[in-house]
């Protein structure tokens, strides 16, 4: 033994030896095989901001109509739990969701299993919100808003769908979701704004039909960019077809770890929510402006964009299980937070703050579901896990109301620790998820 580095003759510097590490740090990463590749993965991108845009404007539940309605609710003496009873129906449709993934999932449309069912929905919600525009009382346009409603949980399905399957084949899982929920609360804060503008600057009917009227108009942009971005192959309803089909639907409903993500996604989503509560709070109490109440939105949504670009830092440096647990203590802490909500800076702060917690969690959670579901079975299996995660949701805004104003008698602090501390029980589940064997995948 001559004592030698069995290096080659240069690699044996301080400069070669960090050389050497960046070449293998670079192999371990997932890269685009080619040029054409690396364009499929841009233009999914593309897609998905531009789908994901118009999900935040148009969802009754989080979009440009959620404080003119809400308002409008108010003004004509519905009480919060009343209200989000009436959201609670407008939200079945997302309860729902796997059977609108199981429909694309079995039966191609004119030979696309995802293409033109978005096609159809987006011209659904457009029809939608164009007759909430035009109705009066909420008796009269609750069927319209019940239709933008199965549109909009059609058209998430349907992109659920499209994320799992292109996320496995370029593996970037992580990347797609952080795509589409960074642009999602884009469109949420500009939401926020102008709905809070139309609502402190017109009358409430008018606010309404406003809002309903800019909501109809965003789905035409789906319309015109699926055809241009999106590439999928023709499919053919055949024996065959149906049996791989069939036989993903079967593998996912025997995932022993598939039921495992669902109850942790219903256990995280359920702490009773205080949304509803909060706007009277800040309405009644705090005495904020309409205007003010849009900028808080605005304000939570940029914290969301900031989640997002800091899950992008996290998601290369932690390993999924620790990331998790981050997600589930950010959450403890930005929910515990809203006991500190005095005024309007106080405001300001705890909603960022909430933000960016809940949109870590938010792609953490989808990126551990889209990895984890069937090939065939993507439509049904994502739309399920999110179904789960959806009726959480119900539950929780419901559950929140009722206690609010029938056990806390309209005191927000007490609904808020309940809403913390069930939040923190989503730990529990963790160590049973198996994260380790499956880390986050990182972005090109």
């Amino acid at each position: 033994m001559t004592g030698r580095s069995p290096l080659p003759r240069g690699e044996d510097t301080r400069w070669g030896i960090l050389r050497r590490r960046w070449q293998l740090r670079r192999q371990s990463v997932p890269q685009a095989s080619s040029f054409g590749e690396g364009k499929a993965v841009s233009r999914l991108m593309l897609f998905f901001a531009i789908v994901y845009l118009v999900e935040g404007i148009g969802q009754a539940r989080v979009g440009i109509i959620l404080q003119p309605l809400t308002n409008y609710l108010k003004t004509h003496g519905w009480t919060p739990l009343e209200v989000t009873a009436y959201f609670g129906v407008l939200n079945f449709p997302w309860v729902i969701k796997p059977v609108f993934g199981l429909i694309s999932d079995f039966v191609p449309l004119f030979g696309y299993r995802r293409t033109s069912y978005l096609l159809l929905a987006s011209a659904g919600g457009a029809i939608g919100y164009a007759g909430v525009a035009l109705l009066n009382g909420p008796g009269e346009f609750a069927l319209f808003l019940l239709l933008t409603s199965y549109a909009m949980a059609t058209a998430s399905t349907l992109c659920g769908a499209l994320l799992a399957e292109n996320g496995r084949t370029f593996r970037q899982s992580s990347l797609f979701v952080g795509q589409q929920w960074l642009w999602f609360y884009v469109a949420i804060m500009l939401s926020a704004l102008v709905g809070g503008e139309l609502v402190e600057r017109l009358s409430p009917s008018t606010a309404l039909k406003a809002a309903a009227g800019i909501a109809a108009l965003a789905p035409i942009a789906v319309v015109i960019a699926t055809p241009l971005l999106l590439s999928e192959a023709k499919s053919r309803v055949s024996r065959e077809a149906f049996l791989d089909t069939w036989d993903g639907i079967v593998e996912a409903l025997r995932s022993r770890r598939l039921w495992l993500v669902a109850a942790f996604l219903f256990l995280y989503a359920f702490a009773p929510g205080f949304g509803t509560p909060l706007y009277y709070y800040m309405t009644d109490t705090l005495r904020f402006s309409q205007s003010y109440i849009g900028v808080l939105g605005s304000i939570a949504s940029a914290g969301w964009i900031a989640g997002a670009l800091l899950h992008r830092w996290l998601m290369r440096r932690i390993d999924a299980e620790t990331l998790l647990y981050l997600s589930i203590l950010l959450g403890v802490l930005s929910s515990a937070s809203f006991l500190l909500l005095t005024g309007e800076l106080s405001a300001a702060i705890v909603n960022f703050a909430n933000g960016l917690a809940q949109m870590i969690a938010t792609i953490a959670s989808l990126t551990l579901a889209a990895q984890c579901v069937p090939r065939r079975a993507e439509g049904f299996a994502f739309a399920g896990l999110m179904s789960v995660s959806n009726l959480a949701d119900i539950c929780s805004i419901n559950v929140g109301a009722f206690l609010y104003e029938r056990v806390f008698d309209a005191h927000l602090a007490p609904l808020i620790i309940v809403a913390a501390a069930t939040t923190a029980l989503a730990a529990v589940l963790v160590p049973l998820l198996d994260l380790r064997a499956n880390p986050v995948d990182s972005t090109a």
